[in-house]
């Protein structure tokens, strides 16, 4: 059976919010259940899933050398709310997935990443107004995220939800 989508209209964004914030308040917190299917996720999968994309994305910069002031450095990504995060290293001209902690983490909403990746808000922007937030060691964050912002990279269009 498949559904029809809904048109934006019938619900104006007032009412998307209200609905959002009850689910929110009411419905228990998915985190437990990705931790859990992060654990049975092979690492090997893992890997695939993040190293092949991430080091196509920065080919031409990898080539470059822009990427060598990360050699030997370890960084985690997580999102706000207890969801599982993802630790990158860089290691003889690549990206890696590994386990464990980052030297320094970088922390936010989804949103925020996303806004970050599709270069649609300032990198700063995003710090400064505590939507995006260092911690550890905060130079390598901010080394990273002055390299990200000073290439030239975009991502795919990525799909929106439906009910946004």
């Amino acid at each position: 059976m498949a559904f029809l989508p809904i048109p934006r209209s019938l619900f104006p964004a007032p009412l998307r919010r209200q609905c959002r914030a009850l689910l929110a308040e009411y419905l228990p917190s998915p985190a437990p259940l990705f931790h859990s299917l992060e654990q049975r996720i092979p690492q090997p999968a893992r890997q695939l899933a993040v190293e092949l994309p991430l080091n196509q994305l920065f080919a031409d910069a990898i080539s470059d050398g822009e990427f060598e002031v990360l050699e030997g450095r370890t960084l985690r990504l997580e999102l706000d709310g207890g969801f599982p995060g993802i630790t990158l290293g860089y290691w003889q001209g690549r990206f890696r997935q590994v386990e464990g902690r980052g030297e320094a983490t970088i922390r936010g909403s989804l949103k925020a990443f996303r806004q970050l990746a599709e270069r649609k808000v300032d990198p700063d922007q995003l710090f400064f107004q505590r939507r995006l937030v260092i911690e550890g060691d905060t130079e390598l964050g901010l080394t990273l995220k002055n390299l990200l912002d000073g290439l030239e990279w975009s991502l795919p269009q990525l799909p929106t939800a439906p009910w946004r």
